[in-house]
């Protein structure tokens, strides 16, 4: 298959668990009624984005992958209508807690989990807290449409992680965000689409990136979502473009076979000297 129908949603989330899971629906359905085959919903939909202070109450929360009820549904709503679904989830597994994303196919077959490997920590992002460092590594998965990368967030702000979901195979990279900042403060977004779309220029690869939108109030701050969801094709065009504040369903047609043609021959891949990159296999750089 060459050319797909991929989809960016972006909606505002509740305190109340079951409205946010049937909105999320909602906008699955809407993707798939315009003929998207890969939809991706954003980071930790189920709720307000609770990292945002530290409260032991809120890891109850969390819930073990096996079994996991809105797995389970969405992997129902994914047989149905025949889309592959990346499910954001805070994933409980014995004494450690992850911060993951569950890939289900498009016959609703559950291919596997990928964890957050990057953990964010400082005002209004507190999730050093809530989460452990993920230890899947980058992962590809192979589905109906298009073999996926998958990152969460703090995550598509790393260009390693990009090239390694790139360098497995990965034919189209997701991110599903939470992401924003004080009303008043510095607007981030601009940096935040520009660090992604440098992955698609890259590495010649479609990429899809959905956040949340509205203002949730925590005990000592706030944030303020920016949406700005947006698709990308395989050389850095921005192909959809959601708002700041509007719900809504982003739909981007790629084509995965000129994409592949396009790394043949740009040499990126070709010219690559990983002996000369064994710097970045620490943390200063010596």
């Amino acid at each position: 298959m060459s050319e797909i129908t991929v989809a960016a949603t972006q909606m505002a989330c509740s305190n109340n668990v079951s409205e946010n899971i049937n909105k999320a629906e909602s906008l699955i359905r809407d993707a798939a009624s315009n003929g998207a085959q890969i939809i991706l919903i954003q980071e930790l939909f189920e709720t307000q984005y609770f990292c945002m202070d530290q409260k032991e109450e809120l890891f109850d929360l969390s819930k073990p992958f096996e079994n996991h009820p809105t797995i389970q549904r969405m992997s129902q709503l994914a047989k149905e209508l025949k889309v592959v679904l990346p499910i954001s989830f805070f994933e409980k597994a014995n004494r450690a807690y992850y911060n993951s994303v569950a890939i289900i196919d498009a016959d609703g077959t559950v291919l596997g989990k990928y964890r957050k490997s990057h953990i964010p920590d400082g005002p209004g992002y507190q999730e050093k807290f809530y989460f452990n460092p993920g230890d899947t590594g980058f992962k590809v998965w192979n589905t109906t449409y298009a073999k996926i990368g998958i990152g969460i967030c703090w995550d598509q702000w790393f260009p390693e992680a990009a090239r390694a979901m790139v360098l497995k195979g990965a034919e189209i990279l997701l991110y599903p965000t939470a992401i924003g900042g004080e009303e008043d403060e510095f607007d981030s977004s601009d940096m935040w689409q520009r660090a992604m779309i440098g992955h698609s220029a890259q590495n010649q690869i479609p990429v899809i990136a959905s956040n949340r939108i509205g203002t949730e109030k925590g005990i000592e701050t706030s944030n303020f979502f920016y949406g700005r969801s947006f698709v990308t094709n395989h050389i850095g065009d921005k192909i959809a473009e959601g708002s700041k504040d509007k719900e809504e369903v982003l739909i981007g047609k790629v084509d995965l076979l000129k994409a592949e043609k396009l790394r043949t021959v740009w040499g990126t891949f070709r010219d690559r000297r990983p002996e000369l990159y064994k710097d970045l296999l620490n943390l200063d750089g010596s």
